[in-house]
């Protein structure tokens, strides 16, 4: 199969296919936001619902939850947002451009974890032979300073009674805060993780490189708790599975590798992490994160008990972030309403995490790299996306071979009757070879034809996209034999 090097090819495919449009693109576009058309929707469900069958339904200890964009200021600033989550930029002085200093010093490389903003200024960081990206200067940066990364917006239809939010830029939070609730109303013991899929925001630096960098996003988050000193066990299973998730839709091992953080990396919550990356086609292939699996301690939980407890002062300091502390960490915290009880073994603590945190935009992305092939049959060349059958947006294209003899009306038939079991779409229009090749630039798995020997016998012919083999099915036969193909 032939290997995409060139991101271009992607995004061409995505524009002329409707996968994925520039936001606002009729007023000239806006940076790093993009628009899912017909096709891409039914591909990014796609990569949900595989996600969530996997990491929810198919297990008895996770439950799903929805959890609200805008949440109490006080979740970040308990969580450390408010006070870390930046990073470190320089301007060059040519051109006025910001950029990162940490993609300077890794030559513009586009995987790196936010960092500490006192842990990054305390560094040293020589950039007098770092060259700008934008205009090519070399060594003309102001001293580096922090960004922060949250979108700002307020809340209240007065100016006495507004207040400044956040727009979340990751879903865990909202998982932490609702770990008594969930305790409190289902079944659930330790161990057991809470899962929800949801739109994040980050105002970002640096954008680039299509949907894998953007200013809104789509996370797949889940927080696992388990007991303190089950943690290691439960890390390694969680990097086995996520790893293997992938590979099971499809993408091939050799783009897939784990890679762990090194200490200077880790994020100031994290005991240990691993990233799960894919070489993606960005400048001549490069490794970057499709999913990082962290063990977070108990940090989470006890940081919500001390951001409890901070409540009073924050209304006493006319609810301003920063004129605030958070409460001191009391010697009871293992008592606190964010502790679990242990029936069994007659002890209270504090639960570990481990997060499994993905980005379904990048997963997408990632997806339809890696099933792009490019052929030639019968000296023309054939494109086509070798999706997973889970993940193929259309599953079923239906066809008459020509527009008369009552093929249209058969054909209508068949498509109303499967359209109720499988995403299918229904094209009369130019040669039947050209309807082929269009459904495989789409990644449809199967096309079926109506033609004459179907009045005669009542078969069609149903063909394959990979091998583009085909057979004679009965009508009547259609439904289990495409579900049977499909594993559906």
């Amino acid at each position: 199969m032939a290997r995409i090097t060139k991101l271009e090819d992607i995004v061409s495919l995505c524009k002329r296919r409707g996968f994925i449009f520039q936001s606002s693109e009729i007023y000239g576009g806006l940076a790093s936001c993009y628009d899912y058309g017909p096709l891409g929707v039914e591909l990014k469900n796609n990569v949900k619902k595989a996600w969530w069958n996997s990491v929810v339904q198919m297990r008895d200890d996770v439950v799903g939850l929805d959890c609200s964009i805008l949440m109490h200021p006080l979740v970040w600033k308990a969580s450390g947002h408010v006070d870390k989550f930046a990073d470190l930029i320089a301007e060059c002085k040519k051109c006025n451009a910001r950029t990162r200093v940490d993609h300077l010093a890794e030559h513009a490389e586009e995987h790196t974890e936010h960092i500490s903003i006192d842990a990054a200024m305390a560094k040293e960081h020589d950039l007098s032979n770092k060259v700008c990206p934008n205009c090519g200067a070399v060594g003309g940066f102001t001293e580096p300073m922090p960004f922060k990364l949250m979108f700002e917006t307020q809340m209240g239809a007065n100016v006495d009674d507004s207040m400044t939010m956040h727009l979340r830029p990751e879903t865990a939070q909202g998982i932490f805060a609702n770990f008594r609730n969930v305790l409190d109303t289902t079944r659930v013991k330790i161990p057991f993780g809470i899962a929800q899929i949801g739109k994040s925001f980050r105002n970002e630096v640096t954008t680039k490189a299509f949907i894998f960098r953007t200013r809104e996003f789509e996370q797949a988050e889940l927080e696992f708790f388990c007991e303190p000193g089950t943690d290691e066990k439960w890390f390694e299973h969680w990097k086995k599975t996520r790893f293997d998730w992938y590979v099971e839709l499809g993408i091939k091992k050799e783009n897939l590798r784990m890679r762990d953080h090194a200490g200077d990396e880790l994020a100031h919550y994290a005991k240990s992490c691993v990233d799960v990356e894919y070489k993606f086609p960005l400048g001549s292939g490069d490794w970057q994160e499709l999913e990082g699996i962290a063990n977070r301690t108990d940090f989470d939980l006890r940081q919500h008990q001390r951001g409890i407890r901070t409540l009073n002062k924050w209304f006493e300091n006319n609810r301003l972030m920063d004129k605030i502390e958070l409460a001191a960490e009391a010697e009871d915290y293992e008592s606190g309403p964010l502790s679990y009880f242990d029936d069994e073994q007659k002890k209270r603590y504090i639960p570990y995490v481990i997060e499994p945190s993905a980005g379904i935009d990048r997963s997408a992305l990632a997806f339809l790299v890696d099933a792009y092939d490019e052929e030639e049959v019968r000296g023309e060349k054939r494109n086509l996306l070798r999706f997973h059958h889970a993940l193929a947006p259309i599953k079923v294209g239906v066809f008459p071979l020509v527009k008369r003899e009552g093929m249209p009306e058969i054909a209508k038939n068949i498509y109303n009757d499967l359209k109720r079991h499988f995403n299918c779409f229904y094209d009369e229009k130019g040669a039947v070879g050209r309807r082929y090749r269009r459904q495989d630039e789409a990644g449809t798995p199967f096309c079926i034809t109506v033609d004459g020997q179907t009045k005669e016998d009542n078969t069609v012919t149903v063909r394959d996209r990979d091998s583009m083999e085909q057979v004679r099915v009965a009508t009547d036969q259609l439904r289990s034999h495409l579900q049977e193909r499909l594993d559906m």
